[in-house]
């Protein structure tokens, strides 16, 4: 498994700390050969990971683009558009703000939807043409809990946005696998990180605690470990869908 992944180039977007950051990592352990990190406001984070992906033993470059509006996503598009990627990690997203119904403005939910959903497709878009070439490739997307339960406060259209990426995942692996490019997401629960730093407090994290039977909150390494997994040969034959990654919180 170290060595799997030799060869090939992998795009991650918002690698700069959490899942992205803990999956660059992970794919560099596993002998990846080049990790393009895509990053927007977190700098420091994105150059702390490239430092961590070269430590592993892989190339990694820095891509810079606000993928909550659309001239970041065409720009991030352009700068990936020539080159040929193996692996695709939709990573980037984000809750932005939690509002309710009432206070909900048409920019915030533009945003929302750019950076979680238009992004997403868009990018994925510009990566697949150098897989069809190659007739092979992988693409991993990031959805959450909240597509299955609406998100928690201030968080419906956050929660829709990641309710997208798990259709758009289905829709995508049915036209892509007779190419064969295999595209799978992931569903983290409630996981300890910078994301639940800005957007919870203790009192809401110790409720998903005590609703979840593993009686842990998740970490950045067990989502990246599924992630790692998506791109390799065991999964093979798995297509089109959403794995849920949350301590048992939400079962199917």
């Amino acid at each position: 498994m170290e060595t799997e992944l030799s060869e090939k180039v992998v795009l991650i977007t918002g690698a700069s700390r959490g899942i992205g950051s803990a999956t660059a990592l992970k794919l560099a352990q596993a002998g990846a050969e080049t990790i393009l990190l895509h990053y927007n406001s977190f700098l420091q984070g994105a150059e702390e990971t490239a430092a961590g992906v070269i430590k592993a033993g892989s190339k990694a470059e820095l891509i810079h683009a606000d993928l909550g509006t659309s001239e970041g996503i065409r720009s991030a598009c352009e700068q990936i558009r020539s080159r040929p990627i193996d692996i695709l990690i939709n990573n980037a997203g984000h809750l932005v703000k939690r509002s309710k119904l009432a206070e909900y403005t048409e920019e915030l939910f533009d945003k929302v939807m750019n950076l979680n959903v238009k992004s997403v497709y868009l990018i994925t878009q510009a990566a697949v043409p150098s897989m069809t070439e190659r007739r092979s490739g992988v693409i991993v997307n990031v959805s959450s809990i909240a597509a299955r339960n609406g998100g928690g406060p201030g968080a419906t259209i956050y929660a829709a946005a990641k309710a997208a990426v798990s259709t758009i995942t289905k829709g995508l692996a049915k036209e892509l696998a007779p190419m064969g490019i295999r595209v799978n997401a992931v569903s983290p629960g409630t996981v300890d990180n910078y994301f639940h730093e800005k957007y919870s407090n203790r009192e809401i994290l110790n409720n998903v605690i005590s609703a979840t039977p593993a009686g842990t909150l998740g970490t950045n390494e067990e989502v990246a470990d599924v992630i790692h997994f998506l791109c390799t040969e065991p999964s093979r034959y798995i297509h089109g869908q959403t794995i849920e990654i949350n301590g048992g919180m939400y079962m199917i």
